[in-house]
């Protein structure tokens, strides 16, 4: 039976980025192999069965002047992050020392891939050192998306990636480029992001922090990824200066990282004085953290200053769905931390690596409600949608409209589901919030950790966090029967 060419292209591709996935093994192997670690053993096995595999398909399929089409970007993005899913639940499974199961390995996994956070672990304090590296490590690499870096050397093989490259970048306006060459646009946000991270390492040791915490809260932090090395998460270190850290950088990895290129090149704090979005951004932050500082401030739990720092902080983790917390977040008013909740959908900028309908979505929903309330008073009147002086095409409010009712649909169904399986309505709202917008911070039944969850409801959970990280339009296209026809 012969292989046709296009599936060809679709296994040749999927082989090419499971054995780039796959070299992601060596730091925590390295690092388990110095503490004489019984972890070596999983990631090593990890490392040699899927580099194996992707060789093999990478070699055996290859061909020569062959051009991505869109459904193959689509196929390709949607079979690699279930691989991308496994692979990374392979080395927390295989571990005998922690003794958990395939769903808790695969929710942990998936999780970390998708820079959600939430976590199966009860005592994250007590993992070995591999462990809680391999975790940050997860966040990093699943924060821009490993597509992106691959599409970097996507031209080497003799295969377009501009297809890849807009399945993967989030935002409604994926055809827009850093550089005229994606090779060179892939190169410039990783190093934007690299940037970032050691930024943000440097700044947690000079607020205190131990060489390995800051590094993988480095790493969890600029990923909005939100894994943390002890089970109080920042907490932990019941430090302001490091709560300052973790939210200001969770601020600024919310921010579109075409902005700090554009920026770095033009050697100019312009594009971020002039970006729209960014202020709108940084409004809806402003009006958060005040309403938080004043509410837990009233509840009588901090002092003035204190109400403020650990407001700003926990308003910047969750509303760029970083997920990093204060040990004693759910012992707040109930109704802040449902607001907090609620302020997750928000998310950071387009093009950051924050998970929720970003704020362009919504800026743009917020003029499309002002454009329909002037157009019911002067019905005659020619008025155009405006995002500062760019005027939306048609196109992208119809996009910006449909993504909201399905995030929204998807939303609800993935809550009813839940309440289904016995959980009260908090905690399903709560729990979907965390996982479809890849924020990572439970409450109700879940605010201390997810390892409570059944099996069935994990499974479940998987899914959404792959649907909020995928931003649902990747999934639902493949299931469609126009899609299969072209």
């Amino acid at each position: 039976m012969q292989i046709s060419s296009r599936t060809k292209i679709v296994v040749h591709l999927c082989g090419f980025l499971v054995l780039l996935y796959s070299l992601s093994m060596i730091p925590p192997m390295l690092l388990a192999l110095i503490d004489k670690d019984r972890s070596l053993f999983a990631f090593l096995t990890t490392f040699v069965c899927f580099s194996a595999l992707g060789g093999f398909c990478w070699v055996t399929t290859r061909q020569e002047n062959v051009q991505l089409k869109t459904q193959d970007g689509f196929i390709i993005i949607v079979l690699f992050w279930l691989l991308f899913s496994v692979i990374s639940a392979m080395p927390l499974w295989l571990n005998d020392s922690l003794h958990i199961s395939l769903a808790d390995a695969l929710f942990e996994g998936v999780s970390g891939i998708t820079t959600t956070g939430a976590s199966i672990f009860n005592n994250v304090s007590l993992l070995p050192r591999s462990i809680l590296y391999y975790r940050a490590q997860l966040n990093f690499v699943g924060g821009l998306g490993v597509i992106v870096l691959a599409v970097a050397v996507l031209p080497l093989l003799g295969i377009g990636g501009m297809k890849l490259y807009q399945s993967e970048m989030p935002g409604p306006f994926k055809e827009e480029r850093l550089t005229p060459r994606l090779a060179d646009t892939s190169r410039n946000l990783w190093f934007t992001y690299l940037l970032l991270g050691l930024a943000c390492t440097v700044a947690y040791m000079f607020a205190g922090m131990p060489w390995f915490d800051a590094l993988c809260h480095g790493l969890s932090t600029v990923s909005l990824g939100g894994f943390s090395t002890r089970t109080e998460s920042i907490g932990f270190f019941n430090s302001q200066p490091v709560e300052l850290v973790a939210g200001v950088f969770s601020l600024l990895s919310g921010i579109n990282f075409t902005l700090y290129f554009v920026a770095i090149i033009r050697r100019s704090i312009q594009p971020f004085r002039r970006n729209p979005e960014l202020r709108f951004y940084f409004i809806v932050a402003a009006i958060l953290v005040a309403i938080v500082a004043l509410e837990v401030w009233r509840a009588g739990m901090y002092s003035p200053g204190e109400s403020l720092v650990h407001a700003f902080f926990l308003t910047s983790s969750m509303l760029t769905d970083n997920g990093l917390a204060t040990g004693d977040y759910a012992h707040w008013p109930t109704h802040t931390i449902v607001l907090l909740l609620s302020a997750s959908f928000f998310g950071g900028c387009v093009g950051s690596t924050c998970g929720g309908l970003k704020m362009m979505r919504l800026l743009i929903l917020l003029r499309q409600s002002r454009h329909e309330v002037h157009q019911l008073a002067h019905p005659r009147a020619l008025i155009s949608i405006k995002v500062g002086k760019t005027v939306m095409s048609d196109r992208v409010v119809r996009s910006v409209g449909s993504f909201f009712f399905l995030y929204a649909a998807c939303t609800g169904l993935f809550i009813w589901l839940l309440n289904l399986m016995g959980y009260d309505l908090l905690t399903s709202f709560a729990t979907v919030a965390a996982c479809i917008n890849n924020m990572g911070l439970g409450f109700g039944a879940t605010a201390s950790g997810f390892g409570g969850l059944s099996e069935s409801a994990k499974y479940l959970m998987c899914a959404a966090m792959l649907l909020g990280r995928l931003e649902i339009y990747p999934v639902l296209i493949l299931f469609s029967r126009t899609f299969w026809r072209s």
